[in-house]
């Protein structure tokens, strides 16, 4: 009894704020209205055909999941390693105000979303931006172009600002992982004569491989569910010419409508049943593919 009273408040509450809502999003997918009211009839999968293999939705979907796998690419092969190259130079021995520098490299992720995105949009301005400026001070003021404006550099621009805010985050977890490794190991191994690039290749990353495992899962699951950053720099129509689109501003749009669009509760909810079922696959494969190794290396 006592297991179930210190449960039961945190199932309740699990069940009130998730669970309820992913069920009843699944369940207004398989409806679709009927004329104009407010009317629905049940409708199968038929929804979800339609968002795969009709146009238009067919091609707003399909370029919609493209660009979250191009914002998770630029984060896992951008963020991530520098996450762990910072955290390895913070701990390395005689560094003075490491301290300090964590909090500096934490900081941006602190941030509200729409002010570093504000920020970054005032920085890379044509008109007045720094960046512009910076770069006509040192005569490389030929190579700025309106990155957010331009179709071919957009969501890499949003990627890398991104980056620049999260990158903190992965750096603290590598952080941790690499303090929790016994200073007996790295002394044998400086011991043994290895160098500093022998050490980290042979001893320290092995041992934080589960900790990488982790930081790319979240990285997928936070790429799958960007919305926040785009919505507040490019807008509901995630321009330029739907250059930036995601799934999360593509079911913005259609659950609730924009621009003179009218909402469509069972599309939209459709969509959001697909972002599920992606990132549940992301994550069963990782905890299918890694997670069962790592638990028999452990044992």
């Amino acid at each position: 009894m006592h297991i179930l009273v210190f449960i039961g408040p945190a199932f309740i509450i699990y069940t009130l704020f998730m669970i309820y809502p992913i069920v009843n999003t699944v369940s207004v997918s398989l409806y679709k209205p009927v004329g104009t009211g407010l009317q629905t009839t049940f409708a199968g999968i038929d929804n979800y055909i339609k968002l795969v293999s009709v146009r238009p939705w067919d091609v707003r979907f399909w370029g919609a999941l493209q660009h979250n796998m191009v914002f998770f690419l630029v984060q896992f092969l951008v963020q991530n390693p520098i996450g762990l190259l910072l955290a390895v130079l913070l701990t390395r021995r005689g560094l003075r105000l490491s301290g300090a520098y964590r909090t500096i490299l934490y900081v941006p992720a602190m941030l509200s979303i729409v002010i570093a995105g504000f920020i970054w949009q005032l920085m890379l301005s044509p008109l007045w931006g720094i960046v512009k400026v910076s770069l006509d001070a040192v005569r490389f003021g030929a190579f700025f172009q309106p990155w957010l404006g331009l179709e071919g550099s957009a969501l890499i621009a949003l990627s890398l600002i991104s980056v620049w805010q999260f990158v903190g985050i992965p750096m603290m977890l590598y952080l941790t992982s690499l303090i929790s490794i016994p200073e007996e190991l790295i002394e044998a191994a400086r011991v043994d004569g290895a160098t500093a690039w022998t050490t980290f290749w042979r001893i320290q990353l092995p041992l934080i491989l589960p900790t990488v495992g982790i930081v790319a899962i979240l990285t997928y699951t936070g790429s799958m569910n960007a919305f926040d950053l785009i919505f507040a720099l490019q807008g509901p129509l995630a321009g330029p010419n739907y250059a930036t689109d995601v799934l999360g501003t593509l079911f913005y749009r259609t659950f609730y409508g924009s621009m003179g669009v009218g909402a469509d509760p069972s599309m939209g909810s459709a969509i959001a049943g697909m972002s599920f079922l992606i990132v549940l696959a992301g994550v069963l494969v990782y905890l299918i593919g890694c997670q069962r190794r790592t638990t028999m290396y452990e044992l």
